[in-house]
């Protein structure tokens, strides 16, 4: 647990850094394109004034939406909330899982509730040949 928490705290660190670099970068573009303009008018010619990327940022997320992104969440505003968890398998020791990095040996550990439902059959089931059999007769 203590290792995801800190995995998703360095992520957000990162959103943040980048996320804010991001913002200043379009607002570069926005001055760049404002020179431009001046220029253009100036010189009386029609020099493009963004990039096709830097549009592309400026049209569909722009500056503003970014830094709001930012203003709006502020580093480890999420809580941290422990729920009690019932004892499903009985206090046995968890098995290994490969998601965690841990290698996986032996056979899977099963709640004896759950074992309980796979070994005993139900009580009204019947023969696969015999159900077929009512269903066709």
């Amino acid at each position: 647990m203590k290792r995801a928490i800190r995995l998703r705290a360095k992520a957000d660190q990162k959103a943040r850094r980048y996320t804010q670099l991001l913002a200043d970068a379009i607002g570069a573009a926005e001055d760049a394109a404002m020179q431009m303009n001046e220029l253009n008018q100036l010189y009386n010619v029609d020099v493009s004034t963004y990039t096709l990327l830097t549009q592309a940022l400026h049209a569909n997320s722009g500056q503003e939406v970014l830094v709001d992104h930012l203003a709006q969440s502020t580093p480890g505003e999420e809580l941290v909330i422990f729920n009690q968890v019932p004892d499903g398998n009985g206090g046995q020791e968890l098995p290994a899982n490969p998601l965690f990095g841990e290698l996986v040996a032996g056979t899977p550990i099963i709640a004896p509730a759950q074992a309980a439902k796979i070994i005993a059959p139900e009580k009204d089931a019947a023969p696969m040949d015999t159900q077929a059999s009512e269903s066709l007769g």
